[in-house]
């Protein structure tokens, strides 16, 4: 009787484990850009939170932005990108950038990001 042998051969594993590789080192490579996104849009939502209900100028809000930037070592968008548009009476705050990461030799990764907040000015009162 003959016994028919089932299961992964050695080319197949080493197949499996090339492929988990390339996803993690892809994922490796992804993580700071995601964590500076986090940066981003924590320092577009506090500088929101700290001018909320108080008249302000695109000038105060990009000064908020930049010391903010400092702080979290932000470095793929600059404060003076963000576009600071007036809306109604208050403003709106949008990072609208890309980031892009070495990955293997001349193949880079992109990733692109896009963040808005709106800021109200006015009387916090109202």
């Amino acid at each position: 009787m003959r016994f028919h042998q089932r299961g992964a051969t050695v080319l197949g594993m080493v197949i499996i484990v090339g492929i988990v590789g390339f996803a993690l080192y892809a994922g490796i490579r992804l993580v700071p850009l995601y964590l500076e996104y986090m940066a981003v849009a924590r320092a577009l939502d506090q500088t929101a939170k700290e001018h909320q209900g108080e008249p302000t100028s695109p000038q105060e809000l990009r000064t908020s932005l930049n010391r903010r930037w400092t702080v979290e070592d932000i470095t793929s968008v600059e404060p003076n990108e963000i576009d600071i548009k007036k809306v109604g009476k208050g403003f709106r705050m949008r990072a609208n950038y890309e980031a892009v990461t070495p990955f293997i030799g001349n193949l880079s990764l992109l990733a692109s990001f896009d963040k808005t907040v709106d800021v109200s000015a006015g009387d916090a009162s109202q």
